[in-house]
């Protein structure tokens, strides 16, 4: 709420200090006040759980909206080497979910078992996992696409948020993980290598989906990039499915991003490359 209440504050404070956005400026503030109002209402009305989760849909898409319209009466002035270092940073941010899910599920691992095989290989996977994420976001000169398309903004920042949901969802999965481990989450090893694995496969198709919306062209290379990636973690499945332990499957999925980053390195980069001459054209 305070984070609301200072943005409508900084918007209304931009709308007197630049003349020529003024009109959205305001739009922004209203539309942010009064999705905060809603909020608000929800909380203090307390409706039945149903009514509640159709309130919270409304509102979270009311609030989605809020640029869409705003930005449609006169577009902001923004710098794009600016908003793509800020949505990285906020991958980073997000990556630390990642990390803590990995320290959590190796703490539960040698506590319940010392340090065995199995401990050893959950840390490399979280490492693996974490680093490799990394890597395939970093490898793509988002802002630089920006830069010679600032019409392709708003498919960016709104691609992200699955993005973002992912790599988070890959934390959450691996200290679902940790639990398994631990013997605390009553569910099997298959089942726990699901809550990283399918969020790993999100991850990996939201970045070629981000990707092919920015550059408006599906790449075969790089689609064969990620279906590769979508294969690695169908065989981490399997394997899990044949008896294999936590940690192993674990580990065969933290090779998914990996596979990303391999095809990008060894031929991907050319075709980026050839992307961002066309776009120039």
């Amino acid at each position: 709420m305070l984070m609301r209440l200072v943005t409508v504050a900084l918007w209304l404070r931009a709308a007197a200090h630049d003349p020529d956005h003024r009109t959205t400026c305001l739009t922004y503030a209203a539309g942010v006040g009064i999705v905060q109002v809603g909020w608000v209402v929800v909380i203090f009305v307390n409706p039945p759980i149903w009514v509640a989760l159709l309130l919270m849909v409304g509102l979270v898409v009311c609030e989605l909206l809020v640029p869409w319209i705003a930005e449609g009466r006169a577009r902001t002035p923004w710098h794009a080497h600016h908003i793509a270092e800020r949505y990285s940073l906020l991958v980073i941010i997000t990556l630390g979910e990642v990390i803590v899910g990995t320290v959590t599920a190796v703490s539960a691992a040698v506590e319940e078992h010392g340090w065995s095989l199995q401990a050893v290989a959950v840390a490399a996977a979280g490492t693996l996992l974490a680093f490799g994420m990394w890597w395939a976001y970093f490898i793509v000169p988002w802002a630089r696409i920006l830069h010679r398309h600032r019409d392709r903004a708003f498919a960016f920042g709104y691609l992200h948020i699955p993005l973002f949901g992912a790599i988070a969802a890959v934390g959450a999965g691996l200290h679902v993980a940790a639990l398994r481990i631990s013997g605390e989450a009553h569910v099997d090893d298959t089942f726990a290598l699901l809550t990283v694995a399918l969020p790993t496969v999100v991850f990996v198709v939201m970045l070629a989906v981000l990707y092919d919306a920015l550059v408006r062209r599906v790449d075969g290379l790089h689609l064969l990039m990620f279906l590769g990636a979508v294969v690695v973690v169908g065989v981490a499945v399997v394997v899990s499915l044949s008896g294999a332990g936590l940690g192993v499957t674990l580990l065969i999925t933290s090779l998914a991003p990996l596979v990303v980053v391999v095809g990008y390195e060894a031929g991907g980069h050319r075709k980026a490359a050839a992307d961002l001459v066309r776009l120039d054209a």
